[in-house]
């Protein structure tokens, strides 16, 4: 049913209630629901919502679980346990409907609760109410509560399908447990017998970029190739981020030129990969096609962030100005921390380190430890044993019980290529003592 057709039937209604007669379209108001719900239009939905009550409807057991689903999948879950708990007869898909406007809005201790209700009162859950509780835990990364739904369910004899499999598998790797991920995907092609699907391998592929395991990663491409998704537009978008993080810029081009369709994600990883890899040439022409390609696609916050990156990498300071003074201008986006952290790294790779830090001063936002550790890194570079002071000086205050030493390294290795050994070794003396250590680095994507 389209809008359209949706305003025809309310109108009708309105006669109809005018004339004070029964609504002859009674029977097609869940249908007229649906369609509010598919649109997520509230607003009709609330006037139907009116008109049925007004008709004495809302007694209908299809009118009403219509309406509960209408408000969950609109966000007005409030409204949906109203019209929920006013009903005399509710059957499994009702349940399931607002359990699953709970879950998808991140209510879940609420849908917990309405999940015990459920089989206090006698309505045994099926599949969808599994995939729905799993599936909600998953989204905030809360593993344990998703492992023990997993193993609950098939507890109580329902064999999970490859939604129950891809929503575990999504938590693994929303929780960076990558390795455990990638168990669970064998344990469900291998042993359970589950074909993966799209989103089963979209889901995964990240894993393997973050981890740069390309034997995973191909593995991964071959099976999307094996069960034919390999053209589908989230599992493409994910190849060309996982080729490119792993350092294979021209598979990650190859997978990237022959989608039909590009969305926003394939664009920024490609464009991030060349720019890590010291193609920026190739990064500004792929923001350039990304701007003019006729695909509909707008440069978001990251797109800048690769593209700034870029620019720093090949040195391109004045290019890197103007691209950010763009951003806020052209593009109307905010610059936010990691765009500032660029900049301070495009200046300070330049040797430019008294308007990088002139630069810091100036802005309206409260400076990171990405930010001052940017300063930092081009003051060893450059030998600025003052600003690397300043800079270390703020990143003690910014993170001051941080067990991260690499503030403190880098701070002693300055001093040390200016002669100033005592000092130098005073700093490792202290590293020691408080038994700091180096953490890794960390991406914006």
């Amino acid at each position: 049913m389209t809008r359209v057709e949706i305003s025809h039937w309310i109108s009708s209604l309105f006669s109809e209630i005018s004339r004070n007669e029964l609504p002859r379209h009674c029977v097609v108001l869940p249908g007229v629901l649906r369609a509010c719900t598919k649109f997520l239009d509230l607003r009709t939905g609330k006037v139907l919502h009116n008109l049925i009550t007004r008709s004495l409807l809302d007694s209908d057991a299809f009118i009403s679980s219509a309406l509960v689903s209408m408000y969950s999948r609109c966000g007005r879950v409030d409204i949906a346990r109203r019209v929920f708990d006013r009903m005399s007869d509710r059957d499994l898909v009702v349940w399931n409907s607002m359990i699953s406007g709970y879950a998808c809005h991140g209510l879940l201790e609420d849908a917990m609760d309405l999940f015990g209700l459920m089989k206090f009162s006698g309505t045994e859950p099926d599949l969808v109410t599994w995939n729905t509780l799993i599936s909600g835990f998953s989204r905030v990364g809360d593993v344990g509560m998703v492992v023990g739904l997993f193993s609950s369910m098939q507890g109580d004899g329902i064999k999970p399908d490859v939604f129950s499999w891809t929503s575990i598998i999504t938590g693994l790797v929303r929780n960076f447990q990558y390795k455990r991920a990638f168990q669970v995907f064998r344990q469900m092609v291998v042993v359970a017998g589950v074909r993966p699907n799209s989103v089963t391998i979209s889901s995964i592929l990240p894993a393997c970029a973050t981890a740069a395991d390309l034997r995973r990663g191909k593995e991964m491409h071959a099976q999307s190739l094996v069960i034919g998704v390999a053209d589908d537009l989230h599992v493409s978008s994910a190849l060309v981020d996982m080729y490119a993080k792993c350092g294979l810029i021209s598979e990650a081009e190859m997978v990237f030129d022959n989608m039909r369709v590009r969305n926003r994600v394939s664009w920024n990883s490609m464009i991030f990969g060349y720019a890590n890899h010291g193609y920026c040439d190739r990064a500004f022409n792929v923001f350039h096609r990304m701007g003019a390609g006729g695909e509909g696609i707008r440069p978001d916050h990251l797109t800048f962030t690769a593209t700034l990156t870029a620019c720093s990498n090949a040195g391109m300071v004045e290019v890197g100005k103007d691209l950010f003074r763009a951003m806020q201008k052209e593009h109307a986006i905010k610059a936010r921390l990691e765009h500032y952290a660029c900049m301070v790294d495009l200046l300070g790779r330049a040797g430019r380190l008294v308007e990088a830090h002139e630069f810091i001063k100036r802005m309206p936002i409260e400076p990171d430890s990405f930010v001052w550790g940017a300063l930092l890194g081009a003051s060893r570079k450059h030998g600025d044993v003052l600003l690397a002071e300043i800079a270390a000086s703020r990143l003690s205050e910014i993170e001051p019980k941080s067990a991260n030493a690499g503030s403190s390294l880098l701070l002693s290795n300055v001093l040390a290529d200016a002669g100033r050994w005592l000092d130098a070794a005073e700093i490792k003396k202290k590293m020691k003592r408080r038994k700091l250590r180096r953490y890794l680095g960390c991406s914006w994507i």
